[in-house]
């Protein structure tokens, strides 16, 4: 335990006539209070109980002091509350409104079993690391790493809590792919460089539907783009059809996934899909007379100019079949800048609930440049720190990225929830985590209640008043 003394004063430049003293003699004091909203998100989800179902503990009940929900409970909301590093946990175990999140009976830590660790009500970064780094299967003579993750279950309660999200069927639906890297600065297993990004690095394949991540595969960088994607693509529109057999599904992503594998196992599986094409030789000389057109108009204007065209359009080797390519010719400053699109949608389908036919141009502009908003999904993924892959094992640090998925999932549950229709609406994981969850409190315990006393200073209570309303009239689901 602490050692009780009497506490250092910290005089500072006096203001006026005043003085100013620190002294660290507060009390239990948080800068995390806002963390209670994520706590009310998750009763009315169960995103983390269903994501810590997906562990096995194979540990001797009798000696633990901290159950399989409560640690991925306290790693989670770590990452939410911006605790990137297990080693910030050493010093959070001691965070009593932490205790509260995590729904620890002990709030204190008075009653643990240890006399070094009373006082700390939470687990350490030792314990939670021990999680983290679990086999794919218990070894006999294991005697610490004894938490296992099903990350086949891990997939299924990414895609279930996207269809528990929405209380009727989706008639359609858009599934984005794309990857990004996530640079590696030491020796880590499946470690290559990529000559693109210009550094060693993973390459994580994300798959989304709208603000929600379906999947989050950790890949080597060593490879294809697109490889894995059919297999779960294959796993996610099973799953989804299963439960919604009618709903309509497009694919959509840049060029780096237009590879025939894909494409034909759309057609063969009815999925329509809306994918980049890289240009070549062959497809420049196709929009001649467009690009000829739009050289023209700028220079006539000294403006961006844009025609577009579509055709059907086979390749020599690498395409089972011929497919219809919609095409935009550009002119900008800087010079020509052709674009290519290949897709299973004919000009005279409708996508819900456009009410017009879907020609080349509204193809282009208004459907597929809408992929650009994935950028954001994965800008927040980093925001939750999905590129702390330092573990050395490939395993474990995709153990990491789930975690980093589940906290952004937890958030997005609070912006479902709690934040529509307030200026935070569409605001990203960082800006909430500032203005709604960083609020500095007094926690005070008794035998019956845990009082929280929030900062009277605080700026934004109209706002936090309003996404407590909104979270009591959500559902509750434990």
């Amino acid at each position: 335990m602490t050692t009780e003394c009497k506490q250092e004063p910290f005089p500072f430049h006096p203001l006026n006539q005043r003085e100013v003293r620190g002294q660290f003699d507060g009390g239990a004091i948080t800068s995390d209070a806002g963390g209670l909203l994520l706590r009310e998100v998750e009763k009315r989800t169960g995103i983390i109980r269903q994501f810590a179902s997906c562990f096995t503990d194979y540990r001797d009940p009798e000696l633990v002091e901290h159950g399989v929900v409560e640690l991925v409970a306290q790693r989670i909301y770590g990452l939410t509350l911006g605790y990137e590093d297990l080693n910030d946990h050493d010093e959070l175990r001691r965070d009593p409104l932490l205790a509260v999140l995590v729904e620890k009976q002990d709030l204190s830590g008075e009653n643990r079993r240890r006399v070094s660790d009373q006082g700390t009500a939470l687990a350490g970064k030792s314990t939670l690391n021990r999680m983290e780094l679990g086999a794919a299967e218990l070894k006999k003579k294991e005697r610490y790493k004894k938490v296992i993750l099903d990350e086949a279950a891990v997939d299924r309660t990414l895609v279930d809590i996207f269809l528990q999200a929405h209380r009727e069927p989706l008639k359609e639906m858009v599934l984005d792919l794309d990857s990004t890297d996530i640079p590696l600065h030491g020796e880590q297993e499946e470690r290559f460089f990529h000559g693109y990004y210009g550094h060693y690095c993973y390459l994580p394949l994300y798959i989304v539907c709208g603000e929600y991540v379906l999947c989050a595969r950790l890949r080597p960088s060593n490879i294809d783009g697109a490889k894995g994607s059919v297999a779960e693509v294959e796993r996610i529109v099973g799953q989804i059809r299963q439960a919604w057999p009618q709903v309509r599904i497009i694919l959509r992503g840049d060029s780096g996934f237009c590879r025939d594998e894909l494409l034909s196992w759309c057609e063969a599986h009815g999925v329509d899909y809306v994918v980049g094409l890289a240009q070549n030789p062959r497809l420049l000389r196709e929009i001649a007379a467009e690009s000829a057109q739009a050289a023209s108009q700028y220079q006539e204007s000294g403006k961006a100019a844009r025609a577009f065209t579509e055709f059907v359009y086979q390749t020599k080797d690498s395409w089972s079949r011929a497919r219809r390519v919609i095409a935009k010719a550009e002119h900008l400053e800087k010079g020509a800048n052709p674009r290519f699109v290949v897709t299973s949608l004919s000009s005279q389908e409708t996508i819900y609930p456009a009410p017009s036919r879907w020609g080349a141009q509204s193809l282009y502009e208004e459907f597929y440049c809408a992929r650009g908003d994935m950028e954001n999904r994965i800008k927040e993924q980093m925001m939750l720190f999905a590129d702390r892959s330092s573990t050395s094992w490939m395993r474990s640090n995709q153990i990491r990225l789930y975690f980093s998925t589940v906290a952004y999932l937890l958030m997005q549950g609070l912006r479902r929830l709690g934040l529509a229709g307030t200026e935070l609406a569409k605001a990203q994981c960082n800006t909430v985590r500032l203005k709604l969850l960083k609020i500095g409190a007094q926690i005070r315990i008794t035998v019956r209640k845990v009082w929280v006393s929030l900062s009277t200073g605080y700026p934004h209570l109209e706002l936090f008043r309003r996404v407590y309303r909104q979270l009591q009239v959500a559902t509750l689901r434990c």
